[in-house]
């Protein structure tokens, strides 16, 4: 679609760029306070690693929230675009994971450095899965409550 004619696209709309904006700067001052405040450990930095885990558990209960609530439009739309591109986004931070795991191999450390590396990919896919699971439970039972009355 041109620009000109009919509506934008969603990346093509100063509100949703503004609003992945700032919530990315949200985002990235909390990650970079929580990084600053608790530094990395003979090269292996347990704060991005939380970081990323944590951002991934609440990316999959952020997703998996909004589906179930309807269409990507609107507020729902606003909403993933905020939290779930701007926040979580800035949050989690897999290109600091990729430099900390080229950092412990370029050092020698294969092992720290494949086993930071794997650890931080499982876990980010298992969170992501529970918070996603989390959400579609959580639903599950609130339906559920109300047709048993």
């Amino acid at each position: 679609m041109a620009l000109g004619t009919g509506t934008r696209p969603p990346h093509l709309r100063w509100r949703s760029l503004g609003l992945v904006a700032v919530g990315g700067a949200i985002g990235t001052g909390v990650r970079a306070a929580l990084a600053g405040a608790f530094p990395a450990v003979d090269g292996i930095s347990w704060t991005i690693l939380a970081i990323n885990v944590v951002g991934a558990f609440c990316l999959g209960l952020l997703l998996e929230s909004l589906a179930q609530r309807g269409p990507d439009e609107g507020r729902r739309r606003s909403v993933r675009l905020f939290v779930g591109t701007g926040v979580l986004g800035g949050f989690t931070t897999y290109s600091t994971l990729a430099d900390d795991t080229a950092r412990l191999l370029d050092a020698g450390r294969w092992g720290a450095g494949a086993g930071y590396a794997l650890l931080s990919v499982v876990l980010g896919l298992v969170a992501a899965a529970a918070g996603a699971w989390i959400a579609g439970t959580r639903r599950a039972r609130r339906s559920g409550a109300g047709q048993g009355r």
